[in-house]
């Protein structure tokens, strides 16, 4: 394909993936007080407290401004159709990058798509199930006789925000695994990098995290820790797959999608031939004379 084919390629590919994405976005729209509410869920405990219910710290769930609403309803509707649609995206994203690859790495496809969106989705509802404990961490640091209002187009920015950055970074481990079952990254590379990748992975959960208690940095990082161990491990099997299948069949014919290979033997030259020099042209010489 041509660099003209590849853009319209990925043209096509965005328009599918943010047309599922708009899809979604508009149905989860007629939901979006459901959503909202499902969402500031994690601080039910601070508000039952403002009740008169025991646990959790005093605190006022409030909309401060007059367009918070509309804010909102678009924000939570945009958020559910980037998680609900990540099947369709994903699956764009990679048929994208499968027509680069050998015809033996295809078949790798539907497995891949099938890993990273449960990751995709486990990461989202990692984020979620670790907001009550993020709020109550947060919430502990507030006065004795204070009174905490809790805005809540504040708290569903960090709450989208958590479930996106969470859902995202734990497709790091499948991206290693792809590079490697293409070809591109050796196990011994990944694993040469553990410290760099340790502090890497340390300093992005600092980052991403929109709060700033250690405890959120640390759930975000541990699990993306364990999850590039396991990448590790998979590239060392694959490697090690690759080098017994070199091993028993070092002749094995290339796939007709690889390129053969070049003899590049030099070939004999033929013998110089002796030419006779042109007589020179004595009368033109004597007429410029």
């Amino acid at each position: 394909m041509s660099l003209g084919d590849h853009l319209r390629e990925l043209r096509n590919r965005l328009m599918k993936a943010v047309g599922a994405i708009l899809v979604v976005t508009i149905v989860a729209a007629f939901f979006y007080r459901d959503l909202i509410d499902f969402l500031i869920h994690p601080l039910d405990g601070c508000a039952a407290k403002m009740s008169g219910a025991s646990g959790g710290e005093k605190c006022i769930i409030a909309v401060t401004n007059l367009l918070s609403p509309f804010g909102l309803a678009i924000k939570v509707s945009l958020t559910a159709g980037l998680i609900v649609a990540s099947p369709v995206w994903l699956y764009q994203l990679w048929a994208f990058i499968a027509p680069g690859l050998h015809r033996h790495e295809k078949k790798y496809s539907l497995a891949f798509l099938g890993i990273g969106i449960p990751l995709f989705l486990g990461g989202a509802w990692f984020a979620y199930t670790i907001l009550p404990t993020t709020v109550a961490t947060l919430q502990s640091f507030t006065p004795t006789n204070a009174t905490n209002i809790q805005n809540v187009d504040d708290f569903l920015n960090i709450a989208t925000r958590m479930v996106i950055v969470f859902g995202i970074s734990f497709e790091l481990p499948l991206i290693l695994i792809m590079l490697n079952f293409g070809g591109v990254l050796s196990a011994s590379r990944m694993i040469g990098w553990w410290r760099g990748m340790v502090m890497g992975i340390t300093i992005f959960t600092a980052v991403a995290t929109p709060t700033t208690d250690p405890v959120s940095m640390l759930l975000l990082a541990a699990p993306i820790l364990l999850l590039y161990v396991l990448a590790c491990v998979v590239a060392w099997v694959n490697d090690r797959r690759r080098r017994r299948a070199r091993a028993a069949d070092p002749n094995a014919q290339l796939s007709d999608e690889e390129a053969s290979e070049l003899d590049l033997t030099p070939t004999p030259i033929a013998p110089v031939q002796q030419v006779d020099a042109a007589p020179a042209r004595t009368e033109q010489l004597d007429d410029i004379t």
